[in-house]
């Protein structure tokens, strides 16, 4: 037995906007949310981000010949605590995989450090060491492997020892457990957060006539461990998983409205804006040329089109861009829209307009002829 609820407004994809999309940086728009529940996802979003997502660094250094942080090193320009902390800047790349075995174990990475002095002729008398020159087995991918670590100025052979893990948050050395720990083994701290920066902003949409729903705006910049669709994904599933168990304590299951009833008049209505022409919708000579020009005259084959694309159009310019996402924004629509539940694509925009068109008019002549 189940006990029936309103309808919630939620959103059924969500868009990545790509004219602004980066390798570290992107921004995800998701609408419409009833009024309030913008902020309840965005904020929980948000601090599952910068909180959970896990990823590889580096916790110990172990340099032959060095027992401890505090000291200077012969034949290296920095001590070694500058060291340590050009060591904290390192970003390791790794998603551990259920079918790899022990795929979320440290890991020491080995690698002997020689420089001889021809080396030292060929760049000067000052060996710059990067990151790319100590890790090289290939189980993790360097994202920064031009990260300078050291300078070497005299010849030297020496063994550098890592020890990386996976891990969230930022652990300081005192908190790593190392059961193997080497006397001259020195533990650093561990930032394992992935994430830089999340902002999300909510903003009012339209639903039919009603323009109090949310659209939320999740802006998210991350360090290159991880990709920005990647963490939003992993955000979302460390949600659905804490969830679960408050699911469990159901007294009544609860059934939604979904509004089957009101589904085709919602449906007519956004075909009917879609189905407008572009010289309808009052933008400037200038812009409806430009568009014209792209051969897209009608709603439907504008919104389909992707922000970043719009501005490869001949003589298009931001200003122009700017006056069509504002009047779009107007009508509760955007560019780069899914328009998939109305079966309409960027390729069968025309097509599906026009049949929109010849089915109204032969609705129209049908009501005629009942008259």
């Amino acid at each position: 037995m189940s006990v029936k609820y309103g309808k919630f407004e939620m959103p059924q994809n969500i868009s990545l906007d790509e004219a602004s999309a980066t390798a570290t940086f992107a921004r995800f728009i998701a609408e419409p949310f009833e009024r309030g529940f913008g902020h309840t996802v965005g904020n929980s979003m948000r601090r599952m981000m910068l909180s959970s997502l896990e990823a590889p660094a580096i916790i110990s250094v172990r340099i032959e010949g060095i027992p401890h942080e505090y000291m200077a090193i012969e034949g290296i320009s920095e001590d070694m605590t500058n060291i340590i902390l050009n060591f904290k800047g390192a970003l390791l790349r790794k998603l551990p995989m259920d079918d790899t075995p022990y795929a979320r174990e440290a890991r020491i990475l080995t690698h002997v450090l020689e420089v001889t002095r021809e080396d030292l002729d060929k760049h000067k008398g000052q060996y710059n060491v990067t990151l790319g020159d100590i890790i090289q087995d290939g189980t993790f991918e360097i994202i920064n492997p031009e990260l300078h670590l050291f300078t070497i100025t005299k010849p030297m052979r020496r063994q550098i020892d890592l020890r990386v893990a996976i891990g969230r948050g930022y652990v300081p050395s005192e908190r790593h457990v190392v059961r193997d720990k080497t006397a001259d083994e020195i533990l650093i701290d561990a930032a394992f957060s992935p994430v830089r920066l999340v902002n999300y902003y909510v903003e009012n949409t339209r639903v039919g006539q009603d323009t109090d729903f949310d659209r939320l705006i999740i802006e998210v910049t991350t360090d290159g461990r991880i990709s920005p669709t990647e963490a939003i994904s992993f955000a979302a599933q460390i949600g659905v998983k804490h969830f679960e168990v408050f699911n469990k304590i159901k007294s009544f299951l609860l059934s939604f409205d979904e509004g089957l009833g009101e589904g085709d008049t919602d449906q007519d209505e956004m075909m009917e804006k879609l189905s407008l022409r572009i010289d309808e919708i009052e933008l400037s000579v200038r812009s409806t040329n430009c568009l014209s020009g792209a051969n897209i005259e009608t709603i439907a084959e504008l919104v389909s089109i992707p922000e970043r694309k719009m501005l490869e159009f001949r003589n298009f310019g931001k200003k122009s861009l700017n006056e069509i996402k504002a009047k779009l924004s107007e009508m509760g629509l955007h560019l780069g829209m899914d328009l998939a539940r109305y079966g309409i694509t960027a390729d069968n925009a025309k097509e599906k307009i026009r049949l929109f068109h010849e089915e109204k008019k032969g609705r129209k002549e049908l009501s005629k002829v009942e008259e």
